[in-house]
């Protein structure tokens, strides 16, 4: 896979932190890793926003970023309250292209979930997915709730005959509560595709290069790294945190 498009079934549920991930584990295989915001909302012009973070947590070097809207809102509308020209999924995919012909992978982060408007005429980051032909790795929180926009946006994406590459769990807690550890046995089913890793909370907040050895250990083999599902259920997903989330691997 050259891109994979990074969706969540919300927001503030580590999908920058997810994306990060995704990265350094490519990069350090040795990959040439671009990521790509289509649009950042709710950060000022001389703020640090995603890329930034993915990119200081990761060590890759590529980072694009197309658009940036002051409110946070969803793209569509920070753009129309700012006056200024959305982003759109056929740039988006044009981006993604691009940055495709120079790397080894393309990681697209969206905002918010995969239905999320992007323009006044109702694209989002499900249409770019579609014109990119690429799959879609879809972040989820830990706890209550999740099995049903699990289930609601992997409809959304067999509807439109995209595939799902897999789910993450963004923020996995130190310590999960009931549903979040049913929610481990449960997802792949409501999903229709596999538990790919969990990420532990907090993980954003380390520095570089404890994130960057710590990857591996939190993203399953499909997405380069080490983490075992039925371990993790079985062992550290009962009540660990991010130490215990590498113990799972």
């Amino acid at each position: 896979m050259s891109v994979i498009v990074v969706s969540g079934t919300g927001t503030e549920i580590g999908k920058t932190v997810v994306t990060a991930a995704l990265a350094a584990v490519a990069t350090a295989s040795g990959r040439s890793v671009a990521m790509l915001k289509p649009a950042q909302t709710g950060v000022g012009p001389d703020e640090p926003g995603d890329v930034a973070d993915v990119l200081r947590l990761s060590g890759a070097v590529t980072g694009e970023e197309l658009a940036r809207f002051p409110e946070p809102l969803a793209p569509g509308t920070a753009a129309r309250r700012a006056g200024m020209d959305p982003v759109r999924p056929d740039a988006v995919a044009a981006a993604a292209r691009e940055l495709a012909a120079t790397h080894d992978l393309v990681l697209v982060e969206g905002a918010g979930g995969l239905l999320v408007r992007f323009d006044e005429e109702g694209g989002t980051l499900a249409d770019a997915a579609r014109l990119l032909g690429a799959p879609v790795l879809v972040v989820v929180p830990a706890g209550l709730g999740t099995l049903n926009t699990a289930t609601l946006t992997a409809e959304a994406l067999r509807a439109r005959g995209i595939e799902q590459l897999g789910v993450v769990v963004g923020s996995w807690p130190e310590e999960p509560d009931l549903a979040a550890r049913c929610n481990l046995a449960d997802l792949p089913e409501a999903a229709g595709a596999p538990l790919l890793g969990a990420v532990p909370a907090g993980a954003g907040a380390l520095a570089a290069e404890e994130f960057r050895s710590g990857a591996a250990s939190w993203l399953a083999p499909a997405l380069g790294g080490v983490w075992d599902a039925a371990a993790f259920a079985a062992g550290a997903g009962a009540g660990a945190g991010a130490a215990g989330v590498g113990a799972g691997a």
